[in-house]
Formats: structure tokens, sequence, C-alpha cells
């Protein structure tokens, strides 16, 4: 194939898969707003629009970048839902793009035309055992990558849950640094920009962006020493450093001048630690898969079939290995004939997550001996993929946190196939095909969505700011009929509180929020319910809104009836409307 087409088919294949990501997670929109999360994003965003300013004027448990952002969308646009939701799916198309560039280049025979070890200079190379698999006449690198990449159609940063969240920008961010490590060879400036890069994850998720960061530059630095130790320059790792350093140095200055640096560590660190931190026991739950008993074995066995040099000539091993590889993803495909239940087959398909982390893990281990011989990051990129899971887990652990980065496991599945180069198209098609159908069940039937209620009509929305939200039930049209009566009848300066804070009103109403908690959950609210009413009396709160009816399936706040009855010393019920109790100030 002449330049020119492969240049043409790459520019179709990645159109293809940027449209057909977006195209699907404005499809999810449209049929699907989960309220309680978007209220957060939406009122949230619209505060650091107005110049109220998170960790000081308010308590705020998150990073700031995607709040920044579309508070940036708010001054652009004003006060419109739907740019938010265009946004997400240009992202989400994005992730996809900078997943499949990131595979191509890892697969492309072009990205490596000599060994590795007879290379000075390269900061993501490719190993051994890759360089035969990208020189193995069975193996077309753009097949490869664009197999692995297509269930990111269904399983997108956007996909799973499609609205605007901080994991799914964060993963964005880390798809973004990675492509710019692959990318920045011995060039200063491009290694500079890769360690800058590293840092913004930080800023959009801590519990994600702090592993990568932190195990990325340990990576760096452990191939700087081994280059240094080999007589190799170690001037691509500096400059990667340095990057790094200046990037966490110009966050650090910004908010040291603007929220105050003690303010942003005890919101983001502390209290969010107390807050989300699971205890080890809950983490190592992810391994309690009875499944593991037999998947696990069996990869090991294929690996060591492939590995142990006695058994490849005989003729029966590269079948025997291929079928003990691919037998979890087989029967995670059989298994959707054995039950129609939504819940059993996004079980069966998420099960996969600790067979595969599992796996790669052991591999990783195996591998980490070419490191002296190949001291660049890539034998040590299933290290920093996993390590970025693992920080994602501690958040809503392996049911809860899996929706933003199956970009990150296709990566790290990448860099196993990399470790059994003969059987890595085969196994390719078999892992595409469980994705794409058992991904796009997951996605399409919102499993993980699950904790709101989905059962009804699809309602729209008709106000202007919000046109463009809908969702199954009556939430929007109770939702809108509440904004309407506050318009006619609260005036604009008083100050209401809303309990639990399930909607999106300030955004919608464009009032100026004057209570510190907008969404009164165990991880956003810090006041036990004599400190709320304090903060009450304290900012002149006049009104007090009360949704009896949520789309949550479960209460969000344990103690919200003792909130509720210690509030009701100051307020006294003025009016009903669907799904509200307004009370005013007595």
């Amino acid at each position: 194939m002449s330049a020119a087409s492969a240049r043409l088919r790459d520019t179709l294949t990645a159109a293809a898969l940027f449209l057909a990501t977006a195209a699907f997670t404005l499809w999810q929109n449209a049929r699907v707003g989960v309220l309680w999360d978007l209220s957060y994003l939406l009122d949230s965003s619209f505060r650091f629009r107005l110049g109220q300013l998170p960790y000081r004027d308010f308590p705020f448990a998150h990073a700031p970048l995607t709040f920044l952002l579309h508070a940036a969308i708010i001054r652009i646009f004003g006060r419109v839902y739907y740019p938010h939701i265009l946004c997400a799916a240009l992202e989400a198309g994005l992730a996809t793009l900078l997943t499949w560039r990131f595979l191509l280049n890892l697969f492309s025979q072009n990205r490596t035309v000599t060994p590795p070890q007879q290379k000075e200079v390269v900061i993501l190379a490719q190993p051994e055992s890759q360089y035969l698999l990208l020189n193995s006449s069975a193996n077309r690198p753009g097949r490869l990558a664009t197999l692995l990449a297509s269930p990111l159609i269904f399983l997108g940063i956007y996909g799973v849950y499609p609205h605007p969240i901080y994991d799914s920008d964060c993963i964005l961010a880390v798809l973004a640094a990675l492509c710019l490590l692959q990318c920045a060879g011995e060039t200063r400036t491009r290694n500079f920009l890769a360690g800058f890069a590293c840092v913004l994850p930080l800023f959009f998720k801590q519990n994600i962006g702090l592993p990568f960061l932190a195990v990325t530059l340990l990576a760096v630095a452990v191939v700087a020493v081994i280059r240094r130790r080999r007589h190799l320059t170690v001037a691509p790792q500096l400059w990667l450093i340095a990057g790094a350093a200046a990037a966490l140095a110009a966050a650090l200055l910004t908010l040291h001048f603007t929220a105050g640096l003690h303010n942003y560590f005890y919101w983001t660190v502390t209290f969010a630690a107390q807050r989300r931190l699971p205890g080890l026991g809950i983490i190592l739950a992810t391994y309690h898969q009875t499944s593991l008993l037999w998947t696990l074995p069996a990869a090991i066995a294929g690996v060591a079939l492939l590995r142990v040099e006695r058994l490849r000539a005989i003729r029966w091993t590269r079948p025997a290995a291929f079928i003990l590889l691919a037998a979890p993803f087989l029967w995670t495909i059989a298994a959707l004939a054995f039950t129609s239940d939504a819940d059993d087959r996004s079980d069966q398909f998420l099960s996969l997550w600790p067979h595969l982390l599992l796996l790669a893990a052991l591999l990783a281990l195996c591998n980490l001996r070419t490191v002296r011989t190949n001291p660049t990051l890539t034998p040590l990129l299933p290290i920093i993929l996993l390590a970025t899971i693992h920080g994602t887990f501690l958040s809503q652990q392996l049911w809860g946190s899996t929706y933003a980065i199956w970009p990150l496991l296709l990566l790290l599945i990448a860099a196993m196939l990399a470790q059994v180069p003969t059987l890595a198209r085969p196994l390719a098609v078999v892992i595409a095909a469980t994705f794409l159908l058992c991904g796009g069940l997951y996605a399409i039937s919102l499993e993980r969505l699950s904790y709101i209620h989905l059962d009804g009509p699809l309602t729209r929305a008709t106000l202007p700011e919000l046109r463009g939200l809908t969702t199954p039930g009556p939430w929007v049209p109770a939702f809108e009929e509440l904004v309407r009566f506050t318009n006619a009848e609260v005036p604009a300066a008083d100050g209401i509180l809303l309990l639990p804070g399930e909607d999106p009103f300030y955004f919608a109403t464009g009032r100026t929020p004057q209570f510190p908690v907008l969404l009164f959950d165990p991880a956003t609210d810090p006041y036990t319910p004599q400190q709320t009413l304090d903060q009450a009396r304290a900012r002149n709160i006049r009104w007090l809104i009360v949704n009896r009816n949520l789309q949550l399936t479960e209460s969000p706040k344990p103690d919200l009836p003792e909130v509720l009855h210690t509030l009701r010393q100051d307020f006294v019920p003025y009016r009903t409307v669907t799904n509200y109790d307004i009370y005013r100030r007595r």
C-alpha cells in the first residue's frame, strides 16, 4: 500500500471512530438524564462562573479543572444545557481517537525499524517481544489498532455514563499525556510538554491523577538511573521531569494566590479521603471472583505454552494456547445465552476486569527484566496503567468506577498481546468481539445508571436553559414546575436551601447560590444537622425546598430526616407542588 493510501485509510478510520463515539454519546444523552450528577456539575460550574471561589468560599471536595471547563462554556454560551452535552460527545470522540492513535503507534512497523536495543534515546519505544509482533506479516498494525479501539464506540469515556464528569475528563487527560510520552522521542520541547501534561490529570480527579503522576515519574526516574549506568544520555528524562515540575509549581502557585493551598489540600485530600477512601478489604474485594479460579490458571497455562521452548515446536501448542487465553472471553459471550437479565450480564462482563488486571500484573513483573536491556518506559507501561486503574477504584470500586476507564484497559490488553505475538491477531479479534457485543449491551442497557429510576415515558425539558435534557419519568416536568413557582413567588435576592439538591436549580434559574453546600451527600457535605441550621441562620436563608420524590432510588444522605427535623425549628410550610415541599423562614 502506498503512503498516500495508508494516510487516507488512517484518516477515514480516525474520522469513523471519532464520529461513531460522539454520536453514541449524544444518543445516550437523548434518552437519559441523571439529575443528581448534572445538578452538581452545572450548579457548581455556575458558581465558578459567578466568581465564587471553591475551597475558600465554600467546601468543595473535587479538583477544579472539569468545573472550570464548564464555567468557561457557561461564560461563552450562557446558561444553556446542550453545549455541555456536546462537549462530552466531542471529548468522547477525542478519547477514542487518542486511544486508537496510541495503539497504532504501538503496533506500527514504521515506529520500530531496527531492534530497540540499537536505539539510544526513546521515551516510549517497543521492547523485543513487541518488535517480533510488529514485524510479523500475519499482524497488520492498523487492523490490530482498529480492532482494539472499536469497542470504545460504546465503551468510550462517555459511553456508559454519558454526562460531563471529572472521571471521564481525567482519563482524557491521561490519554493525552500517554500519547505525548509516546511521541516525545529525544526532543527537549516534546519531553517538557509530555511532563507538563502528566500533571494535568491530578487537577481533574485526585485519586486518578495522583497515582498516574507518581508512578509515571517513578518509572522515568528508574529509566534514567539505568540509562546513566549504561552511559546513555538522560536528557529526555530530565526534560520530562522538568516539565512536570514546572506544571506542578504553576498549579500550586495559582492555588496559593487564589483559594489558598491549605484550603485546597484540606478539602481535596484530607476531607475527600475521610469521606471516600475505602478500606483495604473493600479494595481487595475486587478480586473475590470465583471465576478467577479457572480463568487465571487457564491464561497462565496458555502463556506458558508459548514461552516454554520445548513446547513451542509441538503442533498443538498454538491452538491449545489460543483456546486457553481466549476461554474467558468466549465464556462471557456464551453467557449471554443463559440469561436475559441486564444485571447478570453486566456482572459477567465486568468479571473480566480482575482477570485481566491480575494477568497484566503477572506479565508486567515477568517483563521487568527487559528494562535493563531496553531502558524506556514501554516495559513499565502496564505498571503505569495498573496504578492508574487501581487509583480509580478508590472512588467507587469495580462496579462504580470502570465506566470511564475502558480505554486504559484496552491499552493494557495491547501491552499483554505484545507478550504473545504469534497469537496477537486472533486474540484481538476475540477480545474486540467480546467487548463490542457485551460492552454494547452493557452500555445500551444503562445498567450502570441503575441507581436512578429509569421507568416511565421519556419527558423533555421545555425551559430554554434546559432544552435538550431528556429522561424517563416525571422528574423534569416536576422540576420545571418548581422553577416557574420560584421565579413567580420567591424574591430573586432571597437565599434558598434545597434538600438534598438533586436538581440543577441555580443553573436553571440564574440565582446566586448563598448556602455553602449544593448537594447533600456524605462525599460533599461536611456539616452536621445543627451546623446546617447554623449556616442557614448565618447566611440569612429565607426558603427551604425539600424534594420528597427523588429520581435517585435511595436517599443520598442517611441523616437527611434529622437535618430536615433540625431545620424545621426555623422554617414553616408555605406551599406544596409536585414532588416538592416549600418552607418559609419564620
